[in-house]
């Protein structure tokens, strides 16, 4: 059965204390909307409808970077959930497949949890996922009778009774779009918050004898955040997860909770973790890389053999082909590194493309911005770049090529020339003894004065 799915990111998030949306607070780099995108692309939906409200064109902006097929509908009053939904009713208007309702401050619903909900609607009209609660707290309770779902109830309408369940709604849904649009047609708010609950579709569901059944998860899987508490809560346990897959696969991390990672970092198996490493977003390392402790990556690509840091910082841009070396206090910037190549110390390269085999020397720059436009570095295979180079872009330095220690370099050096330009060095005897004498009769005088 094919399957449509309506993602809920309308809601203001109060408890945030913050003026962005709620589902734009990040989680590993991305914000929590993207999140519940990148978990319900995992089924392969035939339509992806993202409900906005709150700061609408920030979280259209982001849903449409993530996914620019998706499609985002406005809810002007948040009326409650069930009017969430319909307000995708007119996209989905001649779509006759199944929809899935997900919510953008819920990130963690596994590829295989929706597969399940997809599986269990073969023979069930309406499926709400559920979990176990170790406190059910404040969540709405599912009353079931065997493998039949009764009906929801929220905290706020429970009986006593009903508190006591334990399985509880994760807000997540299924059922075929026409049957939930007829459904929610008939949803009144005759209830404690005067909302329209999505949740009451069970109820009309079972009522017009159609059957309604619980898919169980993990519950984790629902962690649904609302406070800064939360998100922090949140992030731990991406991390913990995220750490405990790459171990899994293959990837030895020295000291598993202090790395950091984002929700699209890819690393290969044998490669090498330290500690105290942070990688930003858009990071691959390839397998049999390491990375030295306390290192930033973000938006690079790392191949195979090559060894970062400690102490490095490759920037968006930097490729890094097999077997480079770069080393402590090195930052690394939208810049292509052949195989082989070093920058071992204290250099920055940015907008830079350096060949094969060529060492970079402590303290070299490339100088590529002017003020006005970023220049680019050409530097060719086997080159040597002497300590303290000043490379001011544009500028092409060979094959073969060196500079001297200390040179700056505003001309093209030709494959396998050696440039140098430095002022020439001149010694004044004993000029040094006759300075140092001169200023300490300077300050004995000014010491005198102040006293």
């Amino acid at each position: 059965m094919s399957t449509a799915l309506i993602i809920l990111g309308a809601g203001k998030g109060t408890r945030m204390q913050s003026d962005l949306p709620k589902v734009l607070h990040k989680i590993a780099g991305a914000p929590m909307l993207v999140h519940a995108m990148k978990a319900g692309q995992s089924i392969d939906p035939d339509r992806m409808i993202v409900v906005a409200g709150h700061g609408a064109e920030l979280v259209e902006a982001a849903a449409k970077d993530y996914n620019p097929e998706v499609d985002v509908v406005q809810q002007a009053e948040q009326l409650g959930t069930g009017h969430a939904v319909e307000q995708a009713k007119e996209l989905l208007s001649e779509y006759d497949g199944d929809v899935i309702v997900l919510y953008g401050d819920t990130p963690f619903i596994s590829p295989e949890t929706l597969q399940a909900i997809a599986t269990a609607r073969e023979t069930a009209d309406l499926v709400v996922l559920g979990f176990d609660a170790a406190d059910p707290g404040r969540y709405g309770r599912l009353v079931t009778e065997g493998d039949a779902l009764l009906k929801i109830v929220e905290f706020k309408d429970a009986s006593e009774a009903e508190l006591a369940i334990t399985l509880c709604n994760s807000g997540v849904m299924s059922a075929k779009a026409s049957d939930l649009f007829e459904m929610i047609s008939k949803i009144d708010n005759n209830n404690a918050s005067g909302e329209y609950y999505l949740t009451d579709c069970v109820e009309i569901a079972v009522a017009s004898g159609k059957s309604a059944t619980v898919v169980r998860c993990d519950e984790a899987e629902t962690l649904g955040v609302n406070s800064r508490a939360q998100l922090a809560d949140a992030e731990a346990l991406f991390q913990k997860r995220a750490r405990a897959e790459l171990i899994e696969n293959g990837v030895t991390l020295l000291a598993p909770d202090t790395v950091f990672l984002s929700y699209d970092t890819y690393i290969g198996c044998d490669a090498v973790i330290e500690q105290n490493i942070v990688f930003g977003t858009d990071v691959t390392v390839e397998s049999g890389a390491t990375i030295r402790a306390f290192s930033h990556l973000e938006g690079c690509h790392v191949s195979r053999g090559a060894i970062v840091g400690p102490y490095a910082r490759l920037r968006p841009g930097a490729e890094l082909a097999e077997d480079v070396r770069i080393g402590n206090f090195v930052e690394v910037k939208n810049a292509i590194l052949g195989e082989g190549s070093k920058v071992n110390h204290l250099s920055y390269i940015g907008d830079a493309e350096i060949g094969q085999k060529t060492n970079i020397g402590a303290g070299t720059i490339t100088c590529n911005y002017d003020g006005v436009m970023k220049h680019k570095t050409h530097i060719g295979d086997n080159a040597f770049i002497g300590s303290n180079t000043m490379l001011v872009a544009p500028v092409s330095i060979g094959n073969d090529a060196m500079t001297g220690s200390g040179s700056v370099i505003t001309k093209d050096v030709p494959d396998g020339d050696l440039a140098l330009s430095r002022a020439p060095q001149e010694n004044k005897t004993g000029l040094a003894r006759k300075l140092v004498d001169l200023l300490k009769k300077k300050k004995a005088k000014r010491d005198q004065e102040k006293s």
